[in-house]
């Protein structure tokens, strides 16, 4: 993995669409540090959460489409770009480095079905001295993805023969040009099938 910031620092920032800063950001945090024994349980929980409690908008077939943290956690769902904004902003709260990394994949099973981008963060564990990519999309089916320090164990294995990849840059920031796919839509199911790019 290729992390690109110079610093760490760059990992914790707030933004636009990392809105950690955000009142019901700073609630959430506020309530699963209450929970949590230490940090790598908090980072489990914020994990957890985003990836059981907040919906994946194509799985609930719901059209909201949603683009900050914040708006992610009011409405309780959104897409793989969302999500991972979600999940960022969480643990950025929580002064935990975390970026956000890509994989381009195929929209069904074949690439017959075309191809779309993957959003996933990758969090650093100071305990190990490690950066550890985690997928927080949500699961269903045959999409199994877990909460692991050891091994990853994310939600798509990648097909190389199918072409399918691991982008191996660390972004300390989403790509604005997914993230303008988000502002430019109003019907979620209608960009999933239709407006996602296929490559970075």
């Amino acid at each position: 993995m290729l992390v690109l910031a110079n610093e760490f620092q760059e990992y914790l920032k707030f933004s636009n669409y990392i809105n950690g800063d955000h009142i019901l950001i700073q609630e959430k945090v506020q309530e699963l540090e209450k929970l949590a024994v230490d940090k790598i349980d908090f980072i489990r929980r914020a994990y957890h959460f985003v990836r059981d409690e907040i919906a994946h908008s194509w799985d609930i077939k719901d059209k909201i489409v949603t683009v900050t943290a914040s708006q992610v956690l009011k409405e309780g769902a959104g897409i793989c770009y969302a999500k991972s904004n979600l999940l960022a902003a969480l643990l950025r709260a929580a002064s935990i480095p975390v970026g956000i990394c890509y994989q381009r994949l195929t929209l069904g099973d074949t690439p017959e079905s075309g191809y779309c981008v993957h959003a996933l963060n990758a969090v650093y564990i100071a305990e190990l001295n490690k950066w550890v990519r985690m997928d927080a999309r949500g699961n269903k089916g045959n999409v199994h993805a877990e909460f692991s320090i050891d091994k990853e164990i994310l939600a798509f294995n990648i097909r190389p023969e199918y072409d399918e990849k691991d982008y191996p840059n660390l972004y300390a920031e989403p790509l604005p040009d997914l993230m303008a796919v988000l502002e430019n839509s109003d019907d979620a199911i209608d960009m999933y099938l239709h407006h996602l790019p296929e490559k970075i």
